[in-house]
């Protein structure tokens, strides 16, 4: 398994496209993904209960068959608390790409991001959709046209050998802010071009969601259109994968290794960051304390600011692991921030000033607990908090 230069249309028989239809002022806004064949596919959704009409039309599009050939996204307009019109919005976004590709509606995905409570002016997506293509070698356009408030475009590629044969997955992930996702605004996308059924492709992605878009944090706001979609067409020609084989595991691991690399550049990409936090906790009672003590530590406003001002303030960390509800012992809790031990046996140790500022100075700064009550470890990411993330989210609206 190695990462390779590509975009989401790399696997074979995928296509991607973005253009500028004027729902934002530049930028392209409007993008699709295309299968040439029916692919698999399995997504996972917010838990907020107020979710965005794309989401809705989504989730009942895969649920008719558990299959895609597109994804439509638009970017500026979350297309959310818009009623009735709203979902008809949707519906109609479905139904000009399906047209436009081909294809039955419930066979084309959609999802939107941006801000809320506004409607789409649909005359412009009508003329975004017509304006897409599927060209080679315009994949990075949809990348571009994904993005809000963030700072650059996230992607990766990687390819590995499954079944005598060579498979690629591509994913791409959008989110910046409102990034605290419970299954940002967060949306990914991952295309493969793997024979995997839907079935064992839903069970992986609710995993790695689980183990890492789920895992971090950057304001503790779970988006209301929060969604990632994985689509497998099977144009790699491998033998159909099944369960608890070798090829197995490594569809398992490459999808892991795309998701942790997605979930952490949407964390590093926080809105107003300059640091990256990984937070590490071993030896918990259970993996659901080890991965909620790590969540609570990176989502604590007290510790995203001593890493901002790079303060070594380890009582803001201690203090997280306290009110998170997790099983643990005080007197036990060893604590490190880089290789400086600031915490030992539950009391305060000495560390080297200069050696913990320029850990503290670094743009990925680690924190790791011990809590010496089990065997089970866990793992969150999230970033610093900043005078740029209030000035952000102060003027988002206008």
């Amino acid at each position: 398994m190695k990462i390779i230069d590509g975009t989401i249309a790399s696997p074979k028989g995928f296509y991607a496209d973005g253009v500028h239809c004027g729902l934002k002022k530049k930028k392209k806004d409007i993008g699709w993904i295309y299968s040439e064949k029916k692919a698999q596919a399995a997504a996972v959704y917010t838990t907020n209960q107020v979710k965005g009409a794309p989401l809705l039309v989504t989730k009942e599009a895969l649920g008719v068959a558990h299959q895609l050939q597109a994804v439509l996204v638009n970017s500026a307009v979350a297309n959310t608390c818009t009623g009735e019109t709203g979902i008809e919005d949707a519906y109609q976004m479905q139904r000009l790409a399906a047209d436009k590709l081909g294809l039955e509606n419930h066979q084309v995905a959609v999802a939107s991001t941006g801000v809320i409570g506004k409607h789409l002016p649909m005359e412009k997506v009508t003329m975004g959709i017509e304006a897409l293509s599927m060209k080679s070698g315009n994949a990075q356009n949809f990348h571009e046209a994904i993005l809000t408030t963030d700072l650059v475009t996230k992607e990766i590629c990687l390819s590995a050998m499954i079944g005598g044969k060579k498979v690629t997955m591509s994913g791409v992930a959008k989110g910046s802010g409102m990034i605290h996702p419970n299954m940002a605004t967060m949306l990914s996308f991952i295309t493969t071009d793997a024979n995997i059924p839907y079935q064992l492709l839903e069970k992986l992605l609710k995993k790695k969601v689980d183990e890492t878009f789920n895992q971090i944090t950057v304001d503790g706001d779970t988006s209301t259109n929060d969604m990632v979609v994985v689509l497998a067409n099977g144009c790699a020609e491998n033998k159909e994968i099944v369960e608890d084989t070798p090829e197995y595991e490594t569809f398992s691991q490459m999808l892991r290794m795309v998701t942790e690399d997605l979930a952490k550049k949407i964390a590093r990409d926080g809105e107003g960051a300059t640091k990256l936090i990984e937070v590490s906790v071993n030896h918990a009672a259970t993996e659901s304390d080890a991965k909620k003590i790590a969540k609570k530590i990176v989502g604590s406003s007290l510790v995203k600011s001593a890493m901002f001002g790079e303060d070594p303030n380890w009582g803001r960390i201690i203090c997280a692991i306290g009110y998170s509800e997790g099983t643990f012992d005080p007197s036990l809790l060893d604590i490190f921030i880089g290789t400086q031990q600031v915490l030992q046996d539950g009391l305060p140790c000495d560390f080297h000033q200069t050696n913990m500022q320029k850990i503290l100075a670094q743009d990925t700064v680690s924190i790791q607990v011990d809590l010496k009550v089990g065997t089970s470890q866990g793992v969150a990411w999230g970033c610093d908090l900043t005078y740029k993330y209030v000035e952000i989210n102060a003027c988002y609206h206008t």
